[in-house]
């Protein structure tokens, strides 16, 4: 019987390239959403809920913000249109939107773009509360191999990956550590 083949887990990000491309992020989420007046944050969880929030301290730090930059929280379980294939019993985590959206520029914060499945189910999900006038998507990792028509506006790396690559974002908060590791 052959050996199943070994994985073998290369280095995209270490933990201080990690921190300059969130530093790079937040600069430019500003200039998309000309200043910070109308800006509110959303992470998809699960790491996308630390990425939106490490970018929101980014940006309050860079720009002074005289007041906290308003974050919010999506859980797409219940969005996803492959629901059947999770499981029975589904883990849903929390769901938080941080007021009305109406006239905000809400930019939707995700660890890893791929298929676009998850990035269509945050915008439907985020249908049912509100309407803000403009909505962005901002990933750490666009590893290519879209199914569906979804681009990043703001991206912090792009790697080309095949469909049995995996891409493991590690954030500290969660992992213990910062990294993002493609897997083959």
């Amino acid at each position: 019987m052959p050996r199943p083949k070994a994985e073998e887990r290369t280095i995209l990000l270490d933990a201080r390239a990690m921190s300059r491309a969130l530093q790079r992020m937040a600069v430019e989420i500003v200039e998309l959403a000309h200043g910070t007046d109308d800006l509110v944050l959303i992470g998809i969880q699960r790491r996308g809920v630390e990425l939106a929030e490490r970018i929101a301290k980014l940006i309050e730090q860079q720009e002074g913000a005289p007041a906290l930059i308003p974050r919010g929280a999506l859980d797409i379980t219940l969005y996803r249109d492959d629901l059947g294939t999770v499981g029975p019993k589904p883990v849903i985590g929390e769901t938080h939107i941080p007021g009305d959206l109406t006239d905000k520029h809400a930019v939707i914060v995700d660890d890893v773009l791929y298929t676009g499945r998850t990035v269509r189910a945050a915008l439907d999900e985020l249908a049912d509360f509100s309407r803000p006038k403009r909505i962005s998507l901002c990933v750490l990792v666009d590893r290519g191999g879209r199914e569906l028509p979804i681009q990043a506006d703001i991206v912090g790396k792009s790697v080309k990956t095949g469909p049995d690559d995996r891409v493991d974002v590690l954030v500290e908060e969660l992992d213990g550590r910062d990294q993002v590791d493609v897997i083959r």
